[in-house]
């Protein structure tokens, strides 16, 4: 299928939010899922895998938005390309794919994302709050500096509309006068769970932070299938 880029934003510094308009697809996708890009780079098609960041059923006019959110690597292959792509640009992708996905019927959950690990996470809680008014959901996001908090506008407010959400962004690096959490996410996520074995926990991020902290829910005595988990590197 045939994407067409309609928009750009910067979320932060080399981070952007990026709105594809999708003629050939009905947007219908399960949250947390992604979808691949493919383009020809130096004559070499190079596939690359992005978290779809829309929000469920999301349109555009003739067709489906996609939504992705991606960091700019210095000597990448791929996202320098995607970079430099303006509106009316159009790329091709397949999907959506991927069961990285919220358990039906959900539990209580943490959530834990650094970077853009929180792509999948914004359809995610965006339809759980809400189609789950008595299941209690917790985000906890990490970034080095508060431009680091990606969407950060919408998940304060999702956490004002709806009582059984709530936000904790944590900064490795905070700057005078933070008033939220401090340093990495791993201690966060560990006294959000508390002693209860019962919730259910997602993972996105850094294979860093992602493989310790699933280490750390094993001693702890966490069922593996409640650990649901998806590593960006």
């Amino acid at each position: 299928m045939r994407a067409r880029l309609a928009s750009v934003r910067e979320l932060a510094p080399r981070t952007a939010h990026f709105e594809f308009a999708c003629d050939e697809w009905t947007g219908r996708f399960e949250p947390g899922q992604f979808v691949s890009l493919t383009q020809t780079i130096d004559g070499n098609k190079v596939t690359r895998a992005y978290s779809i960041a829309s929000h469920p059923h999301a349109s555009a006019a003739g067709g489906a938005t996609l939504a992705l959110c991606a960091n700019c690597v210095e000597g990448g292959r791929f996202t320098p390309f995607l970079f430099s792509l303006r509106p009316g640009d159009e790329i091709e992708f397949t999907g959506p794919w991927g069961g990285f996905t919220l358990r039906k019927p959900p539990s209580d959950s943490v959530f834990v994302a650094v970077g853009t690990g929180i792509a999948p996470f914004r359809p995610m809680l965006a339809a759980a709050v809400a189609a789950y008014p008595a299941t209690q959901f917790t985000l906890i996001f990490g970034a080095r500096h508060r431009q680091g908090l990606l969407y950060d506008a919408e998940f304060r407010a999702l956490s004002a509309a709806h009582p059984n959400f709530t936000y904790q962004p944590a900064l490795t690096q905070p700057h005078a006068g933070w008033a939220g959490l401090t340093g990495r996410v791993q201690a966060h996520a560990i006294a959000a769970a508390g002693e209860r074995r019962d919730i259910d926990v997602y993972l996105c991020g850094m294979r860093e932070m992602v493989d310790d902290l699933r280490a750390q829910f094993k001693a702890m005595g966490f069922d593996r299938k409640r650990v649901v988990y998806e590593r960006y590197d």
